[in-house]
């Protein structure tokens, strides 16, 4: 069987079975046709976040504390805020699992975890598994964030601005989950300043009680001395000596103590600022973007799959033919007497 008899034997065997060709492949377009138009849009909401506290808005706070303080120079003791990337933190486990857990009360208390669980069941194929929200709150916590995951997109915009995007069919859920994700980063912020301000309080209180001992210490030793050297003349260097350098010791003590008190001050001072550090710039409200696959481009895909998938059926068997026919040529050299079939 040459190549040049496939291709007829193809060309017939098309012409003879055009009319179920053509319904297979109408078959498949109203097939994808209607799968398509059953799916829902998906609708994407954008908001855009902004820091309120920066480097130099917290430089300015301390000067305006030394200020007051009648202190003159900046505290050297304590690092700035710890870095984290904000698109990681958005996209994190942890925070996605503190989304899940909120209760929204709009929505008759229920958790957003619930919330998503129910319109993804509502609206679920029959071949699909219907999701079953678990009892323990930990589980219900791992299901929401695996469900989040799927829908929250972050990024940081060329101006340093941190962009979310929060996708769902349900319009009614976009506009109050993406508002839980900016307050859950919030007040991640938050409760990072206040763990570091009471760090830094609660080091400088040990710090100042540890000086205060050292300069009771001292204030025994000059007693001592006093009372040991009280008949000694003043001018012999072997008995001033010991006076000055505790002296000398005590003035380095006071000054490291003073400090310290600075910078009690200074960490009870941040203690007090812990406010939101973040505003909402493009609040995530109507008009939403929507996003809907064309049920006409699927129609027309689902003709030429169908076409496809009937002619491959229909010609399989001369390819058999041919294949068989080829192999045996090549292994014995002489074509085989093989029937052709139409």
């Amino acid at each position: 069987m040459t190549s040049t008899v496939l291709i007829r034997s193809i060309f017939y065997k098309l012409k003879q079975y055009k009319i179920a060709v053509i319904g297979c492949g109408i078959f498949f377009a109203l097939l994808f046709f209607f799968y398509v138009r059953h799916n829902r849009p998906v609708y994407t909401a954008k908001a855009t976040v902004f820091p309120l506290s920066t480097q130099s808005e917290n430089s300015i706070s301390t000067s305006a504390l030394n200020g007051i303080l009648g202190i003159e120079g900046n505290s050297k003791s304590f690092s700035g805020d710890a870095a984290i990337n904000i698109v990681e933190l958005t996209l994190s486990r942890n925070v996605r699992q503190k989304v899940a857990l909120t209760r929204l009360p709009q929505f008759d208390n229920k958790t957003i975890t619930e919330l998503i669980a129910d319109d993804l069941n509502a609206h679920a194929s029959f071949w699909e598994n219907t999701i079953k929200i678990p009892a323990d709150s930990e589980a219900i916590a791992s299901l929401g964030g695996e469900l989040l995951s799927e829908d929250i997109t972050a990024k940081m915009s060329k101006n340093g601005v941190l962009e979310i995007y929060f996708s769902s069919s349900d319009k009614k859920l976009i506009t109050p989950i993406t508002n839980v994700f900016i307050e859950k980063l919030s007040q991640f912020y938050i409760d990072l300043k206040i763990s570091k301000a009471l760090a830094d309080y609660y080091f400088t209180i040990k710090k100042i009680d540890s000086l205060q001992d050292m300069l009771t210490q001292v204030d025994k030793k000059a007693v001592v001395l006093q009372n040991t050297t009280y008949f000694t003349p003043s001018d012999r260097l072997e008995y001033g000596l010991p006076k000055e350098n505790l002296s000398m010791e005590k003035s380095r003590i006071l000054r490291q103590r003073d400090l310290s008190v600075n910078n009690r001050e200074e960490a009870t001072w941040r203690l007090q600022k812990a406010t939101p550090i973040i505003s909402v710039l493009d609040k995530p409200t109507e008009p939403f973007i929507m996003v809907k696959t064309s049920s006409v481009i699927f129609g027309i895909i689902g003709f030429f799959a169908g076409c496809f998938i009937c002619t491959l059926f229909l010609i399989s068997g001369l390819i058999y033919t041919y294949a068989k026919s080829e192999i045996y040529k090549s292994v014995f050299g002489d074509e085989p007497e093989l029937p052709l079939t139409l």
